[in-house]
């Protein structure tokens, strides 16, 4: 019975091992190649479970994924000779698994390779740019011509990059108080330039000023003028009408006003008898007392 139980177990054993070695799965974030002495014979990029032959042949994995080449950071010179430490990533996938296998066999040497072709067009392209136009908003563009050069290179290889960012672009430690000095200086020379035409359009905006507030104050002192003579002409006329119609009542009227105004309290005049000044104090008829011998 033992003897029974012992055959069955081993007929059990080998049905299993030769069902293993028949039959492989693929899932569906991976594709497979299926080697046969040491050649591959078949590609299988859907999901499924499919047959081979036993000891014979063997299955190669590959993932169908995206996966990440992460870089490090590296040095490179701009087009305006500024040193730059540049940290960029690429994200990229096996689409050509017999190709690959041909080619790089591991994702390891998939790697390798990225580092070499990425680093070298992100080197080439930043190369030919400035510091600022690096840092502007043009990196969207050149990352995209990056990632187009890049693909293009790598598409014998049986991978394709989707897509190559910068995650960070620096200057060395030792250029950045240089690179600080010189932005300073240059903000300080645009200040300068910004203050100095600042003050020259003020000059010109009081001189314009001054300019409207003279002409404004020679309008006004024109017409002040004209108007004060065309008063002091009526004033002149309405006196001489006055005058022409009663010449001695004028002449009374100025003189009580001149004597309202000369003599007041504890006022002193030495005059003469005959003088014209005393003649209506001297007779209300305004006739001069005879004072002949």
């Amino acid at each position: 019975m033992n003897r029974i139980f012992s055959i069955v177990g081993a007929v059990l054993f080998v049905v299993v091992l030769i069902w293993n070695s028949a039959f492989y799965r693929v899932d569906q974030w991976t594709q497979a190649i299926v080697i046969q002495l040491g050649e591959p014979v078949r590609t299988v990029q859907d999901p499924g479970l499919y047959f081979k032959v036993p000891f014979i042949q063997s299955v190669e994995y590959f993932d169908k994924r995206l996966l990440l080449y992460d870089a490090a950071p590296k040095e490179l010179l701009t087009r305006d000779k500024q040193q730059l430490v540049v940290d960029n990533f690429a994200r990229w996938r096996i689409i050509d698994p017999l190709n690959f296998y041909r080619t790089l066999r591991t994702e390891e040497a998939a790697q390798s390779r990225l580092d070499d072709i990425v680093y070298s067009n992100v080197r080439e392209n930043l190369g030919r740019q400035t510091l600022s136009e690096i840092v502007s908003g043009r990196r969207a563009t050149l990352m995209r011509e990056i990632t187009r050069a890049s693909d293009e290179r790598v598409r014998d290889f049986g991978i394709e990059i989707v897509d190559v960012r910068v995650k960070r672009a620096d200057l060395p430690e030792k250029n950045e108080q240089n690179v600080f000095r010189r932005m300073k200086a240059e903000r300080e020379r645009q200040a300068k330039k910004f203050r100095a035409e600042g003050d020259e359009e003020a000059r010109k905006i009081r001189s314009e000023a001054e300019k409207q507030s003279k002409i404004v104050m020679a309008e006004a002192n024109k017409k002040s003028e004209i108007t004060r003579g065309g008063g002091e002409a009526l004033v002149a006329k309405i006196f001489a009408d006055a005058y022409g119609r009663d010449v001695e009542f004028f002449e009374l009227q100025r003189t009580l006003q001149a004597y309202d105004e000369a003599i007041t309290p504890g006022t002193q005049l030495i005059l003469s008898p005959n003088s014209d000044f005393l003649r209506y104090l001297s007779d209300i008829d305004g006739t001069r007392p005879d004072t002949r011998p």
